[in-house]
């Protein structure tokens, strides 16, 4: 326990739970690190695509970042509305059900849990693989070093809500500041005089062909990539300080603010300094960011320090997830769609399972593609505009039914941002279909079918289960009881008595297998004689002694062939079977006495039916 406490924090109380809310300060770097991380890749991912375009691919950097911000602006005010209306947080999923019905809801939670599950599989393998370029000599350890970073986060992130803002606060300002000194010293030197020259080696194309718009659309839905994690404030709600809706709106202002900043200072300087991407794993790769801040400012410390805080924010843009993805979960769950578990709150207040199962899944994604997971990337932002669209559409029909001042400047703006994302994932699912895009789709609806599966499973236990409108006399038979026992000793005595505190009607069944288990007729003969001293102590009955011969030395499936003939012979009767059990007081005993009872027990359990139970007698071994 004391380890324990020491690994994951002392445990919290429900009471405690107000302190473990959080401001806009701390807010940041739990629920804004994924969007503002993302505008470290979502630039060069469309600089990227206009490879081919050459010089003109580098002036059109300008439009489809200006495009990108006024669709960011456009999900920026449609979240302040959802952020208002559902105080309770759920994010798209909640709006989704209540608004549009079950199936959008479910279509919109796993679209985001698709995304965060793929988001902390990127994000971890593009800071490790950003490291790996800078230290080419831990190419090797690149899995481990991810499943590491994995771990780390899941730990971080199980210490609670305070615990996880407290680490990643420094790495995350850190980033911000670099990056805004970047840009305010570039813009500085660009629009000063004298203009600045082109980054060596990075010339740009020459252009074979004219611009077209389907190379335009696939470099404006990459840069979209950008937007990935601003829904992310909508389903935390519950985790701010009160005044709940006005810590959450600041949060999410203050995130995009930063994340239009950074971008619009990118594509500025990137035109500025006529600064063109390079294709990824080739020779003499360098980051879009690399080559700015290395034209910026040069070679020394600060752009060291520079390029440490963005693989750091690289690295732990995951942990956006681990803040969101078990908050979607408890939503689910509790409305039955996951197993109800996953609303159930841990030792610090969150909820662990979900964590849990995002870092086993996340590393099972590591392992498959060893720590690279470049392939993932096209199926990364889809998830996310599927979400923001079903969540503004939701927003939509809210308004609609709620009414009331501001209703239709309200609806208005949720209108468009419904319209303006649901054309983006259009875009992003035909642009990228052939890339992987396909593989989105095909989770979304696999993931819908095992929720529902999970729902079914529920409503025919409740059907089940539901009490019935009369209740049943009191006149059920008295339960027949099953004693299976070995020897007798004072386990076998303990629960011969608690089986006739239960019924005068027992039966003490005995297998009998030779040599090898150590039976014999004079060991049945002291058995049936001790039973009978014991029956007459207590002025119970005698109880009836059964002997199963087992010829090929099996134990358990005599014992459970008996009882199932009981079950078909007495059958308006209960069959309780009291197992004798030996309680060790170190684990490693467990190892020294045959558990046969305990397997019973279990296969009685799988093959019998709703009149046979299974008691358990424990007997306490004391330590020496």
């Amino acid at each position: 326990m004391a380890l324990l406490d020491f690994i994951l924090g002392r445990p919290l109380a429900d009471s405690e739970e107000f302190q473990e809310r959080v401001g806009p300060a701390r807010a940041i770097p739990i629920f804004g690190l994924d969007a503002i991380s993302s505008a470290s890749y979502g630039p060069e991912a469309a600089l990227t695509v206009l490879m081919p375009l050459g010089a003109a691919g580098l002036s059109l950097i300008l439009p489809i970042t200006a495009a990108i911000i006024v669709l960011l602006t456009i999900v920026y005010f449609s979240y302040r509305q959802t952020i208002a209306a559902y105080r309770t947080g759920g994010g798209s999923y909640t709006v989704a059900r209540e608004n549009l019905g079950a199936n959008a809801g479910l279509l919109a939670a796993s679209a985001l849990m698709i995304d965060y599950i793929l988001n902390v599989a990127v994000a971890i393998s593009a800071g490790i693989g950003a490291l790996i370029s800078a230290r080419p000599g831990l190419q090797p350890y690149t899995l481990n070093l991810c499943l590491g970073v994995l771990l780390f986060l899941a730990l971080v992130n199980l210490r609670g809500v305070r615990e996880s803002s407290f680490v990643f606060l420094i790495p995350t300002w850190l980033f911000v500041c670099c990056l805004t000194a970047v840009i305010v010293v570039g813009v500085t030197k660009a629009l000063g005089p004298g203009q600045p020259h082109a980054v060596a080696g990075s010339r740009p194309l020459q252009v074979e062909s004219a611009v077209n718009m389907w190379l335009l659309l696939k470099a404006f839905s990459s840069g979209c990539t950008a937007l990935t994690g601003v829904e992310a404030v909508s389903n935390g709600v519950k985790a701010f300080r009160e005044p709940v809706v006005k810590s959450a709106r600041r949060t999410l202002t203050t995130i995009v603010v930063i994340l239009i900043v950074l971008l619009a200072g990118i594509a500025f300087l990137t035109h500025a300094y006529q600064i063109t991407a390079k294709p990824p794993g080739e020779p003499g790769y360098e980051s879009i960011l690399s080559q700015l801040t290395r034209a910026v400012a040069g070679d020394g410390v600060f752009y060291d320090l520079t390029i440490a805080s963005i693989l750091l924010v690289l690295t732990f843009s995951a942990n956006t997830s681990f803040a969101d993805f078990p908050r979607v979960c408890r939503a689910l769950a509790a409305d039955g769609y996951l197993p109800q578990s996953f609303a159930n709150r841990g030792r610090r207040l969150v909820y662990s399972e979900g964590i849990i199962v995002l870092t086993i899944i996340a590393a099972i994604l590591l392992w498959i593609f060893g720590g690279i997971t470049d392939r993932l990337i096209p199926l990364f932002a889809i998830g996310a505009f599927v979400a923001f669209t079903f969540s503004q559409a939701g927003m939509v029909v809210h308004w609609k039914r709620v009414g009331g001042r501001g209703s239709k400047a309200s609806l208005l703006i949720n209108g468009i941002g419904a319209l303006a994302t649901c054309i983006t994932a259009v875009i992003m699912a035909v642009a990228k279909f052939a890339d992987g895009a396909w593989v989105s789709i095909f989770l979304f609806f696999l993931l819908i079918r095992i929720m529902l599966a999970v729902r079914h499973h529920y409503d025919r236990v409740a059907r089940e289960l539901a009490a019935p409108a009369v209740i049943d006399t009191c006149s059920a038979p008295e339960c027949l009881i099953v004693l299976p026992i070995e020897t007798w000793d004072r386990v076998t005595r303990k629960a011969l008595l608690f089986a006739f505190s239960l019924s005068n009607d027992v039966q003490v069944v005995h297998v009998q297998c030779g040599e090898t288990c150590g039976a014999d007729p004079e060991t049945m003969k002291t058995l049936q004689n001790e039973l009978q001293k014991s029956a007459e102590r207590i002025g119970c009955p005698v109880p009836r002694f059964v002997n199963l011969y087992s010829p090929y030395r099996f134990v358990v499936q005599p014992i459970i062939e008996y009882v199932l003939a009981l079950e078909r012979e007495h059958k308006d009767r209960t069959i309780a079977v009291v197992i004798p059990q030996l309680i060790e007081p170190r684990w490693y005993y467990y190892f020294l006495h045959n558990q046969r009872f305990q397997l019973l027990a279990a296969q009685l359990l799988l093959k019998g039916d709703r009149r046979i139970v299974t008691v358990n007698v424990a007997w306490y071994l004391q330590e020496t």
